[in-house]
């Protein structure tokens, strides 16, 4: 009867367990399945037991078969793990059902009568937002507070898999409790306790620059000059992370402001280096050295120079030791002008540093074409300005091992060679390390006509290019395989290659009737050597070039070799301004137009 059913007896509990069972046993297998699942996904809010539950969900009419409602179990069937996952990849909704689905604390879900709206938290971690998190952190929101079933949004993004909101949500974890520290202190935690990488409390206070709990640690018996395993103090961090308020204390606490880490970076050189430009004010201001170098050798003012910071160098040159930049082996000027950092280059020169200073031997070695003034950094990024710059402050174009003419001849820029020349540059630039019987700025030139000629138009030796030491006789077979400009070793003696072999190489070969028919415009009688004949001699088109050096060349041709030869180098540049007819300047130029 149902009427029993509503005692509280041992015995007719037993009788209810027998009941249900003789209900259930009535049902249909589907039937059975779809009580096994509800009961698995439901709960009582009452908290009542299962059987309390279900003896509400019988009818008690008499003569009428019981009717069940959703009866509750708290120990979910696993065989329905597939359907937990089922419902939470379906967006929190049973499928074919209009019941939200919830999770309890221990993993396991459970329906409610109505849909739920996913929190934005959870609505965010579960589509992977991570911008959406960060939002939320910075309007305050707590996302490290659990939900009603224990769960925190880093378990809603271990369950979804997703691992960049699970960084992010780390970060929202990591914050402050000065009680917690307070306590600890008060209770004698060691507030010297160091991690695996040297890192105490302290370090890490300062670098959040969290005064209130810098101010615990130190009264709580905290080393201010604690080191990590790099050698770094607390000081140390503040300078390079730019935590002004936290250095500003640690100074106050007596911390040295000179303090440098494992490699001899100071304090200032990793503010200088990271750009904090209040942090190096303030270290200046409390008798910071910037004279302390690192394991390089460099200054703030190197390191400075080479990032670009104007506002920081303007503080440093005050303070910096000529002698100690000098001593470094290397001058600000480079590190400026190799990271194209015009205003401090200015600044620089405007202080009064060196335009002509060098690399030392050792620094000089680390580039492979041995590099060794501020110019050669300039011309060799192809810095126009910075080269006007440099060579209108009295940089010598003639220093390095390479001509900077050389470097701008292979990037083609007509303007930086004509200001290199202006105020200088040797138009016959040889390279010791690979030499040759004919200027280097041909060699580089060779395979630009147009830059070739403006050379010869102003001066270079093409004489050179005709005196071979073989003549008509025979020459040596050509070695194809020698090293190239940049690959010849070390300990090798480099052979003195001539123009006929040069032109005569793979590489070269075709170009060959050009080159010589462009030279023979500015030599007199010269003799084409043998090599040279049988190069010509190859190609049909060529007979022109054979014919044009033969002797006697043309008088008016003689004549005027000989008064540019008069003239002289210097003054052929500015032949426009000389004393002399329109017509004959025009020909002196090798100007055809009229």
């Amino acid at each position: 009867m149902a009427t029993k059913i509503t005692a509280t007896t041992n015995t007719q509990r037993k009788t209810i367990g027998h009941e249900e069972y003789s209900l259930y046993s009535s049902m249909s297998e589907d039937e059975l399945i779809q009580l096994a699942i509800e009961q698995s996904l439901t709960e009582d809010p009452s908290g009542q037991s299962a059987a309390q539950s279900h003896q509400k969900s019988v009818m008690t009419a008499p003569g009428e078969p019981p009717t069940l409602t959703r009866p509750c179990s708290h120990n979910p069937p696993h065989q329905i793990n597939a359907w937990h996952r089922l419902a939470a990849q379906s967006g929190g909704q049973a499928p074919g059902s209009s019941w939200g689905v919830r999770r309890r604390y221990d993993g396991s879900l459970f329906i409610t009568p109505q849909p739920v709206e996913l929190d934005p938290v959870v609505e965010a971690i579960k589509e992977g937002d991570e911008s959406a998190l960060l939002n939320m952190m910075k309007s305050g929101k707590n996302l490290s507070e659990p939900n009603k079933d224990g769960w925190l949004p880093l378990h809603e993004a271990a369950y979804y898999g997703q691992a960049g909101c699970l960084k992010v949500l780390q970060r929202a974890c990591e914050r402050k409790n000065i009680e917690a520290v307070r306590m600890l202190v008060q209770y004698n935690a060691d507030a010297n306790h160091r991690c695996n990488r040297g890192w105490t409390a302290l370090h890490e206070a300062v670098s959040r620059n969290d005064i209130d709990i810098i101010d615990i640690l130190i009264k709580g018996g905290a080393k201010i000059e604690s080191k990590n395993t790099y050698g770094i103090t607390s000081l140390f961090v503040a300078a390079e992370g730019g935590q002004l308020d936290a250095l500003r204390y640690l100074a106050k606490c007596g911390a040295d402001i000179n303090t440098q880490a494992s490699d001899s970076a100071s304090a200032l050189y990793e503010a200088c280096k990271n750009g904090h430009e209040k942090v190096v004010e303030f270290l200046l201001s409390q008798g910071a050295d910037a004279n302390k170098t690192n394991k390089d050798g460099l200054l703030p003012l190197h390191i400075a120079s080479k990032k670009g910071n104007y506002a920081i160098v303007k503080m440093l040159l005050p303070v910096t030791s000529r002698t100690r930049v000098k001593r470094s082996g290397i001058s600000p000027l480079h590190l400026a002008a190799e990271r194209n950092n015009d205003d401090i280059l200015e600044e620089l020169i405007e202080a009064g540093y060196d335009v002509n200073t060098t690399l030392s031997f050792e620094r000089a070695r680390l580039y492979e074409d041995r590099r060794s003034t501020v110019l050669y950094f300039a011309v060799i990024n192809n810095n126009i300005y910075a080269t006007e710059l440099l060579l209108q402050a009295g940089a010598n174009p003639n220093i390095d091992l390479i001509n900077p003419l050389l470097i701008s001849i292979r990037h083609g820029c007509l303007k930086t060679m004509k200001l290199l020349l202006d105020h200088g540059a040797n138009i016959d630039a040889y390279i010791s390390s690979h030499p040759t019987t004919f200027p280097a700025t041909i060699m580089f030139s060779m395979k630009y006509l147009s830059l070739l000629k403006f050379l010869m138009d102003l001066g270079c030796d093409a004489d050179s290019c005709f005196k071979c030491q073989y003549g008509n006789g025979p020459h040596p077979v050509l070695d194809h395989r020698r090293d190239r400009l940049d690959d010849t070793p070390v300990n090798k003696q480099p052979n003195i290659v001539q123009f006929c072999d040069m032109v005569s190489a793979p590489e070269m070969n075709r170009w060959a009737g050009p080159i010589i028919d462009v030279l023979l415009d500015y030599v007199g009688n010269v003799q084409l050597c043998a090599r040279l004949k049988e190069h010509i001699d190859s190609y049909e088109d060529w007979a022109v070039v054979k014919e044009k050096a033969e002797p006697p060349r043309p008088l008016a041709h003689l004549c005027r070799i000989k008064v540019r030869n008069v003239i002289g180098r210097n003054r052929i540049k500015l032949i426009d301004t000389l004393p002399l007819p329109g017509r004959l300047i025009r020909y002196l130029q090798y100007d055809y137009s009229q």
